[in-house]
C-alpha cells in the first residue's frame, strides 16, 4: 500500500466515522494496510485512549477490533454498490498483555468478509459470520500479540422502499 493509498484510506475512515460514528473519529484511527486479504488499523495511545495504568483502555481496544473488520465490510459494500446493512452481533476478547503504545489491529480474513457480502446479496435472509482479529504494539514487539478478538458480523440486504 503506497503512502498515497494509506492517506486516502485514512481520510475515508475519518470522514466516514466523523459523519456516522463520531466516537471512533475522536480517537484518531489510521489505516496502515488494506488489501483483499488483510487489514491493519492503528489507534494511537493518547490521553483519549489510555487508562490509569498508561495502557490502552479496553474500550479503545474494542473499537479497534470492531473497526478492522468493519472497514473491510464498508469498503466491500461501497465497491459493489451493494444495498446492504451491517451490524455486529457479538464480541469476545482475550486481553493477554497491557497495550503500552500505539496499537495495530489486524484481521486476515478480508476474503471471508467479501464472501459474506456476496452471500447477503444473494439472500433475503440475514447472514452472520464470526471473524478473528488480534492486536500488537509494534513499538514494543511487532510479533507479540497483546489481545485476540472475535466479532460476529451480521449483514442483510436492504428491502426496496415501497
Amino acid at each position: 500500500m503506497t503512502p498515497w493509498d494509506k492517506f486516502k484510506a485514512t481520510a475515508f475512515l475519518r470522514l466516514y466515522t466523523f459523519t456516522k460514528i463520531p466516537l471512533i473519529w475522536w480517537i484518531s484511527p489510521s489505516v496502515e494496510e488494506m488489501s483483499v486479504h488483510r487489514g491493519v488499523v492503528s489507534i494511537p495511545l493518547t490521553r483519549k485512549t489510555k487508562n490509569h495504568l498508561n495502557a490502552m483502555y479496553f474500550g479503545a481496544l474494542a473499537i479497534g477490533a470492531e473497526m478492522v473488520v468493519a472497514l473491510r465490510a464498508v469498503k466491500s459494500i461501497q465497491d459493489n454498490k451493494a444495498p446492504v446493512d451491517y451490524i455486529f452481533k457479538d464480541f469476545k476478547a482475550n486481553f493477554l498483555k497491557r497495550a503500552e503504545g500505539d496499537v495495530h489491529f489486524i484481521c486476515e480474513q478480508g476474503q471471508a468478509v467479501e464472501a459474506l457480502l456476496q452471500q447477503a446479496l444473494s439472500s433475503d435472509e440475514r447472514v452472520t459470520e464470526t471473524f478473528k482479529s488480534y492486536a500488537i504494539v509494534p513499538s514494543k514487539d511487532p510479533k507479540e500479540i497483546v489481545a485476540e478478538f472475535e466479532v460476529t458480523l451480521s449483514m442483510k440486504k436492504r428491502k426496496p422502499k415501497a
